[in-house]
């Protein structure tokens, strides 16, 4: 399907009369992205990709019909329709029970995750799932951008998926996105103990008509839900959710303080260490001033 769908373009773009570096130019993509599209090398493209293309090559919707059937064999049937209104979605709200949600993951991280699960069949799959990932993050960036609210359980900051480096950059990277005024994280901490999604994942889309959809996962399955009243009841959970969790500037201290203390450069010592050698010196620096000042008491005593 991916070598069907390259062949079409590659047609398409022929009888237009363009050539690759234009048609990128087109869909804002470098020329070398449609020639692995056209040849179905590299990462297969992004339903936002498709929709680009077909409308630069003016297709009347074939490629984007197309699309689903090239990621037939890449992704689990219950992901994919969820892909698709995610990658058209004006506002995506998020909970995270286990891991950082894919949009926000860094390379090194998604990998991590992307190389489990039982649905993985063998290393193509992987860096398919991989720069397709990478590619939906895209969006993040480009002016048709949605809002963002991301809600972390605690224990996505406490596991070190990848390693203690990795998550150190995660969560750097978590820090660095929390700074765009589109995207909102927040941290729900373990004290709040017990929710209406414990164990799962939770996500509500904001379609551009103003329709919602929402969509729970698990390790192994996913569940896309679009009548009215479920997707209601989902959005209260996720209000809920959202009550419970730390305010935003909070959250991002316990991030911080996760990524210090957890996951800190080996070369450097620890917040406790540095806290200890801050205490150390403070009363050092207050002795001697002491000292001093009970000298100068002293001698003034004396000298009345």
């Amino acid at each position: 399907m991916a070598a069907l769908f390259g062949s079409r373009v590659r047609r398409l773009r022929t009888a237009a009369g363009l050539t690759q570096a234009e048609l990128g130019a087109r869909t804002h993509v470098v020329s070398t992205r449609i020639t692995q599209v056209e040849r179905s090398s590299g990462a297969k493209p992004t339903l936002e990709l498709a929709r680009a293309l077909d409308d630069a090559l003016g297709a009347d919707g074939l490629l984007v019909d197309l699309w689903p059937h090239v990621y037939r064999e890449s992704f689990p049937d219950w992901s994919r329709t969820f892909m698709a209104y995610s990658a058209q979605a004006a506002a995506i709200h998020e909970y995270a029970s286990h891991v950082v949600p894919g949009l926000l993951q860094t390379e090194e991280y998604a990998r991590a995750v992307l190389g489990v699960g039982l649905s993985l069949k063998n290393e193509r799959q992987l860096e398919e799932r991989l720069n397709a990932r990478l590619e939906r993050q895209e969006r993040l960036t480009s002016p048709e951008r949605p809002e963002l609210l991301v809600i972390l359980d605690e224990s996505v900051l406490r596991r070190p998926v990848g390693g203690d480096d990795v998550m150190r950059r995660q969560l750097a990277r978590l820090l660095e996105a929390a700074a765009d005024p589109h995207i909102t994280v927040q941290i729900l901490p373990f004290d709040q103990g017990e929710h209406d999604m414990l164990g799962g994942s939770l996500t509500v889309l904001t379609l551009p008509d103003g329709s919602e959809v929402a969509y729970t996962e698990g390790a192994h399955h996913g569940q896309l839900f679009e009548d009215p009243d479920e997707v209601r009841r989902f959005a209260v959970t996720y209000d809920r959710l959202r009550e419970a969790a730390l305010p935003p500037r909070r959250s991002l201290g316990v991030i911080r303080s996760v990524m210090e203390d957890d996951y800190r450069d080996t070369k450097l010592p620890s917040r406790s260490a540095r806290r200890l050698l801050a205490q150390e010196q403070l009363q050092q620096s207050g002795g001697r001033q002491l000292r001093r000042g009970g000298g100068r008491s002293r001698r003034r005593c004396s000298g009345a």
